[in-house]
């Protein structure tokens, strides 16, 4: 990367570092192109050689925040897919340590950019994004034990939604709760080893 190439890299991390400031504290439609300028310290000739307009900045500023999560993933998605393929039906695990570990440990490190991602949930279009990385998981287990193509998307919504309330639950509690708990929080409920009934 060159000089130039550098410069502009950063400038466009601080226009996307705004966004996400400003989003903590108010609606999208509410945010100007000034107070994107004035927060990420930059003028307007250089908002407008990155970007037409600010729905331009919210696209990239998603792909900010999922690049940052996904560099948490060591997951080679050719190699799962076929380890899903091949292995026993009795191997086959919704979810696992390797899953969610790197999964908890981008929420811990970032508590702040998955607030906004949350905040601004439908905005940035992360249920599609979460359930395209979710998919590579679910959807090879759920085909090998033959669940019609029609009723996976709900079983796939029920589970993503279960885990997602256990960890918003976490954050609400700053991440206080130590990881290691909170794995065994959702193993247990999703393999069904949680039972109130003692």
């Amino acid at each position: 990367m060159n000089k130039n190439e550098s410069k502009y890299f950063n400038t466009a991390i601080r226009m996307d570092e705004a966004l996400i400031t400003l989003l903590e504290k108010k609606d999208f439609e509410y945010i100007t192109i000034k107070e994107i300028c004035d927060t990420a310290g930059v003028n307007r000739s250089t908002f407008y050689l990155h970007y037409e307009n600010i729905s331009d900045l919210l696209k990239e500023t998603t792909r900010y925040i999922i690049d940052k999560h996904l560099a948490y993933y060591e997951i080679d998605k050719k190699r799962m897919s076929l380890q899903l393929e091949m292995c026993k039906r009795e191997e086959l695990l919704f979810i696992t340590d390797a899953y969610l570990t790197p999964y908890l440990t981008f929420i811990k490190d970032n508590q702040r950019l998955f607030k906004v991602s949350i905040k601004q949930f439908h905005l940035m279009n992360m249920d599609e994004v979460y359930g395209r990385m979710f998919e590579h998981i679910f959807s090879p287990i759920l085909a090998r034990f033959g669940v019609p193509e029609a009723e996976c998307v709900y079983i796939m919504k029920f589970y993503l939604t279960g885990i997602f309330a256990i960890v918003m639950e976490w954050l609400n509690n700053n991440c206080s709760d130590n990881m290691e708990t909170i794995i065994k929080v959702i193993t247990d409920c999703v393999m069904g080893e949680r039972s109130i009934h003692g």
